[in-house]
């Protein structure tokens, strides 16, 4: 069998966590399986280069932070072959260009473009374990560039895609993936599998498991998926196509505090407007979620929407530089909001889903601003300060908890 394993950074935070994880990688290698390994940064080494980066200049060039971020990852592979070197264990560390990993030249958010396999097929062939950089890649003009907060997990997805792996686990410091965050619902229970499409709506809505675009490939390539802890041996939580067992109406809970909300006051009522505005912001990339459009009165309307909090400003900025365009009046924004949703396969087929859920946040005293839905999830936004009721009181009136 060929098996890649991806460990986060948690997984890999100090020098005992780095040969447990070892330990687990020799386990399937000297069972005659070949092993490829994904690391992610040591602990939190990302956010301190970060916060390093933004001292010396506030708005680093996203290149150059690249070029920082990526030594992270490295000194996680390079510290991982050591250790196996160290266990009488064959290993090899590679990085991005080394693979190489192409990727598009979208610095700080690239998307992989391909994977050459070669190298990694002849260190395999040399019965070596194979340990690749997370979470980075090399764009046409040689520099590296990184996939995102969360990226290594999409690395190992590809990875596992190219080489037509067998396996691809992801290891974390939970057990699985479960119907609420355990932190924030204490009776949150592990689901044993989950479909790719709850699966994304997890990922996409703040659940910070698996990146959402790990996922996507996952689906589009057929690739089985099994979120699992580093710390213990108990089954994870399978991620596949479709699942065995008889769909609950919701599979769980999830809620995104990296959320702002962002209302145009008093653009004309004729067409077009709505798509100026977007297609600015589109055109920096910058994520739009749910959207809400008033009611025209005297020839205005108002347009309600929400942006990440990591992109308010950037979006602010956009729509100063170009509110004539789309004729607003003014504009203003609240960073004190946050999203939570719901999530089921089974949604569809069932009626009341949606009343059950505003039941539980009203029997709160919890005020929505916002609504969206689609067949699988609804998602309402509500003060960030409501959050942890909020997710008790849904996850509680759809017996999602614990028996």
């Amino acid at each position: 069998m060929l098996i890649v394993k991806k460990f986060g950074g948690s997984s890999v935070a100090d020098k005992e966590r780095i040969f447990n994880v070892a330990k687990r990688c020799v386990e399937d290698y000297q069972k005659g399986n070949d092993v490829v390994v994904v690391l992610s940064a040591m602990g939190k080494t990302t956010d301190g280069l970060i916060a390093q980066a933004h001292d010396i200049n506030p708005n680093p060039p996203k290149r150059e932070l690249d070029m920082l971020l990526v030594t992270g990852e490295q000194m996680s592979v390079a510290y991982m072959a050591m250790a196996l070197a160290s266990m009488g264990i064959p290993a090899v560390s590679l990085n991005a260009f080394q693979v190489a990993m192409h990727t598009t030249s979208a610095y700080t958010n690239a998307r992989l473009k391909r994977i050459d396999t070669e190298r990694i097929r002849n260190e395999l062939d040399a019965k070596k374990i194979v340990i690749v950089t997370g979470f980075q890649g090399v764009n046409r003009h040689d520099d590296f560039t990184t996939l995102g907060r969360g990226g290594s997990d999409t690395t190992a997805v590809a990875l596992a895609a190219a080489l037509h792996a067998d396996a691809c686990e992801i290891y974390t410091d939970v057990e699985g993936v479960y119907t609420a965050d355990p932190r924030v619902v204490p009776n949150a229970r592990k689901m044993s599998e989950v479909t790719y499409d709850e699966m994304l709506e997890f990922a996409s809505l703040g659940a910070k498991v698996l990146h959402n675009r790990s996922v996507e490939m996952a689906k589009r390539y057929g690739v089985q998926l099994v979120v699992r802890s580093s710390l213990n041996y108990a089954e994870g939580t399978v991620v596949k196509e479709e699942t065995k067992m008889e769909k609950m109406i919701v599979s769980g809970v999830a809620s995104d505090l990296n959320t702002a909300r962002i209302s145009v006051i008093g653009v004309k009522d004729e067409p077009g407007i709505a798509f100026k505005l977007f297609n600015y912001l589109a055109a920096k990339n910058i994520n739009i979620d749910i959207i809400l459009q008033s009611v025209a009165r005297d020839g205005r309307r108002d347009i309600a929407f929400t942006v990440p909090k990591t992109e308010l400003h950037e979006a602010l900025a956009i729509i100063e530089e170009h509110k004539d365009a789309f004729t607003a009046n003014s504009f203003k924004y609240d960073e004190h909001v946050a999203k939570v949703s719901i999530i089921g396969a089974g949604m569809t087929s069932n009626p009341g889903v949606a009343a059950k859920m505003f039941e539980a946040l009203y029997g709160a005293n919890i005020n929505i601003q916002m609504i969206s839905t689609s067949e699988i999830r609804i998602t309402v936004l509500i003060d960030e300060n409501d959050v942890t009721r909020a997710m008790r009181a849904i996850h509680d009136k759809f017996d999602l908890g614990e028996d």
